[in-house]
């Protein structure tokens, strides 16, 4: 990942990045506000070794104060100073407990040791610094001090203890930093790891590094377009029947030398817009001039009817079973050169129906009187309809939704597909965020005005008819 990836990752995942360093922001809230205050008091002490005005013993002597001075720090926390301590304040602690409070250090290059007690009463820990100083001074002397003369070393308070500063914790301004960085942290870490194991295809990356091939449509988001009747493409001014066009385009030169004309329109899983995507199809090609047969394939949950506008009680499983001809079953729709074949009664045996020869045959009646044959089938991983029907057909288009249909599923999808011999024309994005308003994927600000729908007359099956939708309902996404 580059770092537009990154940048790119950040913004689809914001919400999670935010969430966490608003987490991170409240528990560090939380936890300071339970922490108890702690006082310091800090003191410093200066060490020096008596000389009598001799140069040369003064610089000895000094020498000899920095090489013990920071023996002397370590000294200060031990249990010879700290137990006197202990029993002058009368404190209830051990001398290792009190050890724990006590902090020393020896700046560089000095004869300096500075202490810093801490304790959750500031005058406890001032009354233990200034105990300190004055133990420690005692202490030293009897260590230092020979059986025929006093100690050569001399230690000078020169800095009494202080707690005016106030508490040194908990520190407001950095925990709260602290957790904000740590939740920042943890949000990224998890965006990352979302995104690592979120295999929903959204890019057209994805969906190559599967189909080994660009798709050939890319259908923009519209959220109008479920009000919108199946003939706003007739409009000729929208961006989705534009995405159409192109399609049909696309769909000329999956193969010159074999061009598809029995096409199944299919998906991984449920609502992911085939029918959708089958119905607008058949109305583009037919756009172009085309005579067009729009088939229900889908003999489980048939939408075609419904969503055409058509009458959908008799048709595809009439003319299988030999209780009806094909010219009797096929309705034309509207005035445009669509005819439409309906999925009829519902029947127990779908499966075996849709691979039968008498579907064979219907194929091939169907590709003598029409240009184009456009097959709504189920989707390929519930059942195996759509690909017993991709396996008779010239191939198989394959919808997917974009942000929801995931890798392995269509994986499975491609291999279920070629596993049986069938031909797979390539895919459809479906549902693809519109950038810039003219379609996915294009900025240059060359697009097409929104307009209401020019509105196509469709076959009229009497007033009040309930089978009938309104003309404004669009397909469902299936």
């Amino acid at each position: 990942m580059d770092l537009r990836d990154y940048l790119w990752l950040v913004g689809r995942r914001w919400r999670v990045i935010v969430g966490m360093t608003l987490l991170g922001l409240a528990a560090a809230v939380g936890i300071t506000a339970l922490m108890t205050p702690v006082y310091q008091a800090r003191t410093r002490m200066f060490v020096s070794v008596r000389e009598r005005g001799d140069i040369a013993l003064a610089i000895q002597g000094n020498q000899f104060s920095q090489e013990r001075v920071k023996s002397y720090s370590q000294i200060i926390a031990a249990p010879v100073v700290t137990g006197p301590v202990i029993a002058r304040l009368h404190l209830p602690l051990t001398p290792a407990e009190l050890a724990t409070k006590i902090t020393t250090s020896v700046p560089a290059d000095t004869v300096l040791i500075d202490v810093a007690v801490r304790d959750r009463s500031a005058a406890t820990a001032r009354s233990i610094a200034d105990a300190l100083d004055r133990q420690f001074i005692e202490s030293l002397a009897r260590i230092e001090a020979s059986s025929a003369a006093s100690s050569p070393v001399a230690v000078t308070v020169v800095r009494p203890p202080d707690t005016s500063g106030g508490p040194v914790s908990p520190k407001p301004p950095f925990n709260l930093g602290l957790g904000a960085a740590l939740g920042l942290v943890l949000g990224l870490a998890a965006a990352v790891a979302w995104e690592a194991f979120d295999t929903r295809l959204r890019g057209l990356e994805d969906i190559q590094q599967v189909c080994a091939a660009a798709p050939l449509g890319i259908i923009g988001y519209d959220p109008a377009a479920r009000s919108w009747p199946m003939t706003a493409l007739s409009a000729g001014r929208s961006v989705r029947g534009e995405a159409f066009r192109t399609l049909r385009t696309n769909l000329r030169f999956v193969d010159v030398d074999r061009p598809p004309r029995t096409i199944v329109v299919t998906s991984a899983v449920p609502a992911e817009g085939k029918t959708t995507t089958a119905c607008s199809l058949a109305i583009a090609l037919a756009e172009a001039g085309m005579r067009v047969a729009l088939v229900e394939g889908d003999l489980r949950r048939p939408s075609i009817a419904t969503a055409m506008g058509v009458e959908g009680a008799a048709g595809l499983t009439d003319v299988l079973t030999g209780r009806a001809e094909l010219s009797d079953v096929l309705q034309p729709w509207g005035s445009s050169d669509v005819s439409i074949l309906a999925g009829g009664p519902l029947p127990p045996n779908p499966s075996e129906l849709l691979s039968s020869a008498q579907m064979t045959s219907l194929l091939s009646q169907l590709r003598e009187r029409f240009e184009f044959v456009i097959l709504d089938s189920p989707p390929l991983l519930p059942v195996t309809d759509g690909a017993l029907l991709a396996r008779i057909s010239d191939g198989a288009l394959v919808v997917v939704r974009y942000g929801r249909t995931r890798r392995e599923h269509l994986e499975r999808s491609l291999h279920s597909l070629t596993s049986i011999g069938a031909r797979v024309l390539g895919s459809v994005v479906n549902m693809a965020p519109v950038r810039s308003g003219s379609g996915y994927g294009y900025g240059y600000g060359y697009g097409y005005e929104r307009r209401a729908p020019v509105p196509v007359s469709v076959p009229d099956q009497g007033a009040g008819d309930p089978a009938r939708p309104e003309a404004s309902t669009a397909p469902p996404s299936r």
